[in-house]
């Protein structure tokens, strides 16, 4: 129904608008007495084979929503109603900022993809940990950032501030470096800074009664070298794991019109890279820390083709807008089939 019906239809208009007008439809329907229980019944698998437990987290099911989707955490117990194992807010900022100019968000329906360069829009993280407050069981990851007018020396502070705020209301923390539509914040991932930046947050959350899970969410355009510094700056740090991979900025292979647009390009295109960066950490580490595997999953295959390359968990976002949320149903059930 969703690909033969409403898709087709959410299609026709404006992409960033499109996102907005479903956040507002989902959360009307989920006000409705049995609208909730009704997604649930569509879409959710429970099977306690499913479970998972993964840096000292237990997943009800491995399957989340990638960070992006629902930035300032307005719609994580609504979208939790559609199957998720989990969700992951943001990314989020200690200020709020607009973000970059529209027009940001475009499609490229002839390669299954999208091209963003939304640039960390957002509330800022005080009015994101407001809302947070009023989870309902739902698995929260915490994707954080710093201010587009932050500059990279400072920007430790940023990630300081982000991570004390979120602290109470989330499991887990992702601290992203790898957008490619903030200036300068790729250099973040270069292995010196890098190194700086974690160890600051990994002391700070050692400081705590409990210490969460920290995991880096890195680039899919980053060389071997650069994967053998991401290994031994894990290593060092000893963050909890990877979240594999951000968009990307090539745009090899494509066919659609608007493959000119400048910013991070997800979907399709990215799932044969993101597969190859997960199975090149998990080899090349022994598999020494847990990975998130995320980028063009679009079928139940292409799930389980990363779990097999070396992926504890997955997550979605451009192939739940394209395939619906039976693609969340589809992999749970061939994750069950292929145990």
């Amino acid at each position: 129904m969703y690909k033969l019906l409403i898709r087709p239809i959410l299609f026709w208009f404006d992409p960033e608008k499109v996102h907005y007008f479903t956040f507002s439809l989902i959360r009307f329907l989920c006000k409705i007495p049995g609208f909730p229980s009704l997604f649930k019944s569509m879409y959710e698998v429970k099977d306690p084979r499913l479970e998972r437990e993964v840096f000292g987290l237990k997943f009800k099911n491995p399957v989340g929503l990638a960070a992006g989707f629902d930035k300032d955490a307005k719609l994580y117990n609504e979208l939790s109603d559609f199957g998720f194992g989990f969700i992951e807010i943001g990314t989020l900022t200690p200020k709020p900022q607009d973000g970059n100019p529209k027009k940001r968000l475009f499609r490229l329906r002839e390669d299954s993809a999208i091209i963003n360069r939304m640039g960390f829009n957002n509330g800022g993280v005080s009015a994101a940990a407001e809302r947070l407050c009023k989870n309902k069981g739902v698995l929260i990851g915490g994707n954080i950032g710093k201010n587009k007018n932050t500059p990279n020396d400072e920007a430790v502070s940023d990630y300081e501030t982000c991570f004390e705020a979120l602290y109470d209301h989330v499991d887990y923390f992702v601290v992203n470096v790898s957008s490619p539509n903030t200036p300068n914040l790729r250099a973040l991932q270069d292995k010196e800074p890098l190194t700086a930046l974690l160890n600051t947050l990994q002391q700070k959350n050692l400081k705590t009664t409990k210490p969460k899970p920290i995991l880096l969410k890195i680039a899919p355009d980053l060389t071997d070298e650069q994967l053998l510094d991401i290994i031994d700056i894990i290593n060092e740090t000893k963050i909890a794991g990877v979240i594999a991979t951000n968009t990307t900025i090539s745009r090899e292979g494509l066919q659609s019109g608007n493959q000119s647009e400048t910013g991070g390009l997800s979907g399709k295109p990215l799932t044969k890279r993101a597969t190859e960066v997960i199975r090149f950490l998990s080899e090349k580490s022994n598999k020494s820390f847990p990975i998130i595997g995320v980028g063009g999953i679009h079928s139940a295959e292409d799930a389980l083709e990363k779990i097999e390359a070396g992926a504890s968990l997955v997550q979605l976002y451009t192939g739940f807008i394209y395939e619906g949320p039976a693609l969340v149903k589809s992999i749970n059930k061939a994750i069950l089939r292929h145990k």
